[in-house]
């Protein structure tokens, strides 16, 4: 058997960042590939290692042209030999350009490619199109590097080729849009590790590790990871590494202290070992495979930590593998899948037909799609395509479908394929999909989904807790298998504390792994067990005691990060989240000091509550940050304070997350304009932001985010409608009034319809005429101010001249165009009102808060604004002619422009901050204001408006 493969790893780059993991990865790769896969491994760049052998070795420093990858890869796959052999395998870590264009499908770079001429590159179409000419009958295909995913988007670019025997594996470390990552708590970049981890034949000694092997491994161990894996294996299974050594048999009576028989909080998995230790659902499992010998659908059903993923894997699948239990099922092809987001992708890259041309491979991608939404005559014909008598698709965590994919008309045509193949099947194919009972309940009717809800119910086998008798021989009999004895006194205690608790089997299995670690001799013992707090309390008391143990500033971090790091279950059980350590700071109420220093705490080896690791981005930023998550998703259930926390703030928290989720989806495109906030999420997320800054603090990334939506919803605001910045004089005053009666009514009348109760529509009418006679506010129920006002119901219709406003909260309140002439708002706040074109002359602003207002167009004219907050106000176009400007700091005001402060008839300047591009004499009219009060009739003699100049000065500098 001759096996080649072409190991390529690039650090050094001319045009982009140079990268440091790809020559440790790919040296890692070759030397496991060569020890024990038999593979003949050639390196690129190579050097040779000086020594008593003469060995290459990945070269760190050395580049490799566009050229150089070209020929080794043609020389690989189109070698000018007659003696094929058997399997070719490309790895290849280095940098990934995306394609803009989409035809090339992606470069991969080498170290002449230059950013801006991403041809310079290695064209992934040009690969696929070498493999569809290659006549070698099993290719490998792992590549380490950003936008990999490239290679196999659609169906025909994951199998090229003209040969249906031909065995294909794929592997792709991130989708076509995303970047991979280095990680730095380990030497090698996060694909290569889980290669490296499910490669190593040590885990299974004396059986080959396979590429169903290892893509099955890989989809495991980057769940949640920052990036999402692609792999696919076309054909059969191709081996790969295996363990030259076999195995000695352990001796009668012998203790294997080294082998821990519990899986601790992980799902006993389909391979050599893991069976072996899997007991207590003999029954449930004979059940399956009954049901699965005599009918085309399974429907796996249990709550979360029933154990579903063992029974499925551990259980089901390996007697199918094994052919004992069902006569040819070790002959079946077995599809294990989950639904992710493009649960339609990922079921049409599973069943394209292989073996032909380009034209007719692109047509059956075509026909395909087209019958895999028509259900289950396009889906039949795919099955039967297969070489093997029978297929079994499989599908863990169906409840994806609900949770992940986001595109209803997918979700509806992977329901129509998978249930219409159902309903019109033959004996080739068996549906098995395994989800959580909780969604059951969540699945529309017959009608909705193709009649899946129906199916599930008719073919549901439920995934029951365990009984006593089963739940002694999951805890002693795989004990037997590693000659350790338990205690019966702590086989009943255990029995005893989980009667009547759902889900705790990981629980039990984490505490019989402690048991394990702590073992006295070859006995696990009831001391032990009671020392570590028995099932409920192993992790819930080790958890509160290491939260006590820090002080009550830390202890509100604390509640921040375990929040930030809980997956919120709609209407489903939550879960963990991963989260950037940067995106768990926020000034002033999390200060990255004290969130580091809980952070490590909690990560310290005798504590063990959160993990920490560090990506680099392989991109051409090489961006470096670091992640945190849960060290055990039992946490997030089984710790009381925190599930505690999550129910008290589930809505606070629900909401801080959608800002969070509108705010990077808004980066990830750009920062496009489309993408920003707008209406009532704006609204909302503004009062959230201003309420709750200091309990949910948002991100930096949000607040730009809302602001810069604030910002264009005024420009469009005055682009729409800006005919209202004509001077009013134009307008006929009989005219004006009687639209502005009118619609007073208009607004009345649909607050009334819409949100308002009677009571409401009366102080409102009474709102309005208090204003009118220059009545105070604070007569009205605090109700209704919140109610009309933070809930921005338009008031820019009522007669508001000359009102008295002082110290009222209009926050948030819509009074665009408004006439406020002659109000007095001194003290009023005033924040995140919009204003834009409103009549604000001669109006009283001292001490009023109009942070964030929008005040576009607005009409300042004679206004007084001293020790006024105009902190991201828009001043853009507004009208200050004559306005006193007095103690104001101008410095964050937006769109303030020279021509405003020194046109004709500028405001009055005293002791003003002003921006830096603005070269104006802060204290240019103190001297003149004086006369200023005088003449405005606001004070008889010039002694008393120079005494209270001084005053005010006096009060604005302390």
């Amino acid at each position: 058997m001759s096996r080649n493969a072409l190991i390529v790893g690039i650090n050094p780059y001319h045009h982009l960042t140079s990268l440091k993991a790809p020559a440790t990865d790919a040296e890692a790769i070759a030397q496991r590939l060569e020890q024990d896969g038999d593979f003949k491994v050639t390196r690129l760049p190579e050097r040779i290692q000086p020594g008593d052998v003469n060995q290459p070795v990945m070269a760190e420093t050395q580049t490799i042209t566009q050229t150089q990858l070209e020929q080794a890869l043609k020389q690989l796959f189109l070698p000018k030999s007659t003696q094929l052999p058997e399997t070719a395998l490309f790895y290849f870590s280095g940098h990934g350009i995306a394609d803009e264009e989409g035809f090339y499908k992606g470069y991969l770079a080498t170290s002449d490619t230059h950013p801006d001429r991403p041809r310079s590159g290695l064209s992934l179409r040009w690969l696929q199109w070498l493999l569809s000419e290659s006549p070698i009958p099993q290719q490998i295909i792992w590549l380490d590097c950003c936008h990999s995913g490239s290679i196999i988007v659609d169906v025909g670019a994951a199998n090229p080729g003209n040969s249906a025997s031909r065995d294909r594996c794929f592997i792709a470390s991130s989708r076509d849009f995303e970047r991979s990552w280095e990680d730095l708590n380990s030497p090698y970049s996060t694909l290569t590790k889980a290669l490296l981890d499910g490669l190593d034949p040590t885990k299974s000694p004396g059986r080959w590790v396979n590429t169903a092997d290892l893509v099955a491994h890989v989809h495991q161990a980057l769940t949640g990871e920052l990036q999402t894996p692609v792999c696919t294996n076309f054909g059969e299974a191709i081996n790969l590494t295996r363990s030259w050594q076999v195995p000695v048999e352990r001796a009668e009576g012998a203790i294997a202290t080294d082998i821990c028989p519990y899986k601790g909080l992980e799902f006993f998995d389909c391979n050599d070992e893991d069976p072996k230790y899997f007991f207590g659902r003999e029954q449930l499992v004979s059940q399956l495979l009954d049901h699965v010998r005599t009918r085309p659908f399974l429907a796996l059903v249990g709550a979360s930590g029933n154990g579903k993923s063992s029974v499925l894997r551990a259980g089901l699948l390996h007697q199918l593998k094994l052919g004992r239990r069902i006569a040819g099922s070790d002959q079946w092809r077995i599809c294990l899948t989950r639904p992710d987001r493009q649960p339609m992708k990922n079921l049409a890259l599973a069943f394209v037909e292989e073996g032909l041309s380009d034209l007719d491979r692109a047509e059956a991608l075509g026909k395909a799609e087209g019958l895999l939404g028509e259900g289950s005559a396009g889906l039949q014909r795919l099955v039967q395509a297969s070489s093997a008598p029978g297929v079994i698709l499989v599908i863990d965590q169906f409840e994806e479908v609900f949770t992940r994919c986001q595109n209803p008309a997918e979700r509806e045509q992977f329901f129509a394929c998978l249930m219409g193949a159902v309903a019109d099947t033959t004996d080739k194919l068996c549906v098995v999909i395994a989800m959580r009972a909780d969604f059951v309940g969540k699945m529309p009717g017959a009608h909705e989904y193709s009649g899946l809800a129906q199916q599930v119910q008719t073919h549901m086998v439920s995934v029951l807790p365990l009984k006593p008798e089963e739940l002694e021989a999951a805890i002693c009999k795989p004990a037997e298998q590693v000659n350790l004895s338990v205690e019966p006194a702590l086989v009943t205690e255990i029995l005893n504390d989980i009667d009547g608790a759902p889900g705790s089997l990981p629980l039990l299995q984490y505490t019989l792994k402690a048991l394990w670690q702590q073992r006295q001799g070859n006995t696990l013992q009831l001391a032990t067990y009671q020392a570590l707090g028995g099932i409920s309390g192993t992790l819930d008391k080790r958890a509160t005691k290491v939260y006590e143990s820090f002080d009550p500033d830390q202890q509100r971090t604390v509640q921040h990060v375990f929040q930030q790091l809980t997956q919120l279950g709609e209407g489903t059980e939550d879960t963990r989240r991963r989260v950037f350590l940067d995106n768990l700071i926020a000034e002033p109420l999390h200060p990255a000091d004290r969130v580091k220093t809980v952070i490590e705490t909690l990560t310290d080896p005798d504590n063990r509550l959160l993990v920490t690791s560090e990506v680099v981005g392989k991109g051409q930023a090489a961006e470096r940050r670091a992640i945190v998550d849960v060290a055990h998703e039992a946490l997030i259930r089984h710790w009381r304070l925190l599930r505690q926390w999550i129910e008290q703030n589930r809505d606070l928290l629900r909401q801080q997350r959608r800002i969070e989720a509108s705010a990077v989806t808004w980066q990830e495109r750009e920062k496009a304009k489309g993408y920003l906030l707008q209406g009532l999420p704006l609204i909302e997320a503004m009062q959230f932001q201003k309420r709750r800054a200091d309990t949910f603090p948002l991100s930096d990334a949000a607040k730009a985010f809302i602001q810069k939506s604030r910002q264009q919803r005024n420009w469009d605001r005055l682009k729409t409608a800006s005919w209202l910045i004509i001077p009013a004089l134009v307008l006929i005053p009989v005219v004006e009034h009687s639209l502005r009666q009118s619609r007073i009514e208009a607004n009345l009348d649909r607050i009334t319809e819409q949100e308002g109760t009677i009571a409401e529509r009366r102080a409102l009418q009474e709102l309005v005429a208090g204003c009118a006679e220059q009545r105070s506010m604070n007569w009205l129920p605090t109700y209704i101010t919140e109610r009309l006002f933070g809930n921005c119901h338009p008031l820019w219709e009522a007669p508001l001249e000359n009102a008295n406003l002082s110290n009222a909260d209009l926050s948030y309140a819509d009074l665009i165009t408004a006439d406020l002439s002659g109000a007095s708002l001194m003290n009023t706040d005033l924040s995140y009102v919009e204003l834009s074109g409103a009549n604000l002359s001669s109006v009283d602003l001292s001490d009023a808060d109009l942070s964030d207002a929008n005040l576009i167009a607005a009409d300042l004219r004679y206004a007084f604004l001293s020790n006024t907050d105009l902190s991201d106000a828009d001043l853009g176009a507004a009208n200050l002619s004559e306005a006193i400007f007095f103690g104001l700091d101008l410095q964050a005001a937006q769109h303030l422009s020279v021509d405003q402060l020194q046109g004709e008839n500028p405001p009055y300047l005293c002791n003003a901050s002003l921006p830096t591009d603005i070269q104006i004499d802060k204290d240019r009219d103190c001297d003149q204001l004086p006369q200023v009060f005088v003449d405005r009739g606001w004070f008889n003699n010039l002694e008393e408006a120079k005494a209270l100049v001084e005053e005010l000065r006096q009060k604005t500098w302390d």
